[in-house]
């Protein structure tokens, strides 16, 4: 009597536990939001970072593309305004070519060399390294397509 006990008691945990686990469902993990910047018939592709300042600009840019004319400062970075201001998460952070930074709340650049200042970071471009970076965006001023995938 004690093994039929012992064997009910058996099934019921093992049903009880495999109907608990079909009714949840799977965690299901998003794919992270990629940032479009399209420059001289080249496109790329950027990782956002995870902070408030990337998710209000992909916020922003999911309403509508946002196409900029972009300066080139210092020989190291083009740099233009946004058209409004974003939070900012600023820290001291060394740039390498292909961060996308947000500057002061209301400029973005894109980095194609070094430099080293309090900013937000708002993407690295994937896949780029900085002489390629250099040939595409080129001398002087460019003019700069940012979307969201």
């Amino acid at each position: 009597m004690r093994n039929i006990v012992l064997i009910a008691l058996f099934f019921l945990v093992a049903c009880s536990d495999a109907a608990s686990h079909s009714s949840q469902p799977e965690a299901q993990t998003e794919a992270p939001v990629k940032l479009k910047i399209h420059v001289n018939d080249t496109t790329f592709t950027a990782t956002l970072e995870e902070n408030s300042s990337a998710k209000a600009f992909a916020e922003f840019l999911a309403q509508g593309d946002m196409t900029l004319d972009m300066l080139d400062y210092g020989s190291f970075e083009k740099v233009a305004d946004l058209p409004r201001s974003f939070p900012r998460n600023d820290t001291q952070i060394d740039t390498e070519a292909g961060d996308i930074i947000l500057y002061q709340g209301n400029s973005i650049t894109i980095y194609y060399d070094k430099n080293s200042w309090n900013f937000t970071r708002l993407a690295c471009i994937d896949n780029v390294n900085k002489k390629r970076l250099k040939e595409i965006l080129g001398k002087g001023n460019v003019k700069a397509t940012f979307s969201v995938e």
